[in-house]
């Protein structure tokens, strides 16, 4: 967590800097380029990273590792056929022709994405948070340092796009100089494809169940960003953007670093038949003490730091992030938590959760586009924390008192 908190200390750092760089509308036009990418990239590993922690030997969990990987490259490419063969119908659905230049680009985010975020299960498979960290502090820096040189020369989404793109490939060749230079036991010599095959059945619900779960959580999230762009227009979809990125995105990624330690830990009580309960109590509490007062004064003083720090043009940003606040909260302590969903195999209802969620959002911004953005803004704040609510009491009727 003091990794991530590091990192992502940076690109609120240099936020000032890039709101006085960059518009809202080339923060709209990024926003919807993330948006599409984010969709596609979640699925792009089939969900079988989430199985790596699983096996109990680590001969299995590195062909889990591979399987994962190569299906990273394979949804990349197919993606970049398509993207060849209707980028400007791709364009008219979105109905933003200025996304056209970069749709080219996202495949490359896509298989980044993916190939990164299974190398890092791995790495915390085997307790390497330190380079879990590391590669998330290299990512910033380069993002950081990219986003703002190019920005200065050219004002266009152009330093967005490539900061983020160059940032995954630093972190991305980082940790695999980690896995793949630093094999003590040899394991890799282990892969096969045979194993391979018998994994990816017996790991099946992954893809099967959990993959559709993700993308529907994934595009309830970001419809926000491509709905916005749609309906309110490039300057609405920069403001929302930028609430993710300084609000949104940091809580979201430290809540993944607290995750990253509930599986391992939480994944060896459930193998032990322990008392997952007690365990996912005491995470509960720590949760709730860590983000109660960092919420109570996001929620009074949102709206002035936006415009003390951002500049009075962000000031609507600062009130979507007060309205939001309850539901910053509540996802900052049932994001980590409802891993209990995959440690108990209970993918289906994860499933079922997140299709309502998309459904409900989609209703949201259906029925928000009639009025303005506050209101909108307002109903999905209520909508997601009515969501997270759920989650966490389902996540805690898993758990069990173990065998005594």
């Amino acid at each position: 967590m003091t990794g991530t908190t590091i990192s992502q200390a940076i690109p609120i750092a240099i936020s000032p800097i890039l709101t006085r760089i960059y518009s809202p509308e080339d923060f709209g036009i990024f926003a919807l380029y993330m948006s599409i990418a984010s969709i596609i990239a979640v699925i792009s590993t089939g969900r079988y990273e989430l199985a790596i922690m699983l096996p109990k030997k680590d001969e299995d969990a590195i062909n889990l590792l591979v399987l994962s990987i190569g299906i990273s490259f394979f949804i990349s490419f197919i993606c970049l056929v398509i993207v060849f063969l209707f980028n400007s119908e791709i364009s008219s659905l979105f109905k933003d022709k200025a996304i056209s230049a970069w749709l080219y680009f996202i495949p490359l985010t896509v298989m980044l994405t993916g190939v990164f975020q299974s190398i890092t299960m791995w790495q915390n498979r085997l307790k390497k948070y330190n380079c879990i960290s590391t590669s998330r502090v290299l990512q910033r820096v380069t993002t950081a340092s990219t986003t703002v040189s190019i920005g200065s020369i050219i004002k266009s989404p152009i330093g967005l796009v490539s900061g983020n793109i160059l940032g995954q490939f630093v972190s991305t060749c980082f940790l695999s100089y980690k896995t793949f230079k630093h094999d003590k036991k040899n394991i890799l010599n282990s892969i096969r494809f045979s194993k391979i095959k018998d994994l990816s059945k017996r790991y099946k619900k992954f893809p099967m169940f959990d993959a559709l779960a993700a993308l529907f959580n994934m595009s309830s999230h970001q419809s926000t960003n491509i709905f916005f762009n749609m309906f309110f227009g490039t300057v609405s979809a920069g403001y929302y953007y930028l609430v993710q990125r300084i609000f949104g995105l940091p809580i979201l990624l430290i809540a993944s670093s607290v995750q990253d330690v509930f599986k391992e830990k939480m994944t060896k009580i459930y193998n032990d038949n322990g008392d997952t309960r007690a365990f996912f109590i005491k995470t509960f509490k720590q949760l709730f003490l860590l983000a109660l007062l960092p919420t109570i004064f996001i929620y009074f003083f949102s709206v002035d730091i936006f415009v003390i720090f951002f500049g009075s043009q962000w000031e609507m940003a600062g009130a979507f992030v007060q309205i939001l606040t309850p539901a910053f909260f509540l996802r900052f302590i049932s994001f980590p938590l409802s891993f209990m969903f995959y440690i108990a195999e209970k993918q289906h209802y994860n499933i079922i959760g997140q299709f309502i969620l998309l459904v409900m959002m989609i209703t949201v911004l259906l029925i928000g586009k009639h009025y303005d953005t506050t209101i909108t803004v307002k109903l999905i704040s209520i909508v997601t924390s009515v969501f997270y609510l759920t989650y966490l009491y389902l996540s805690y009727r898993f758990t069990s008192k173990g065998v005594k």
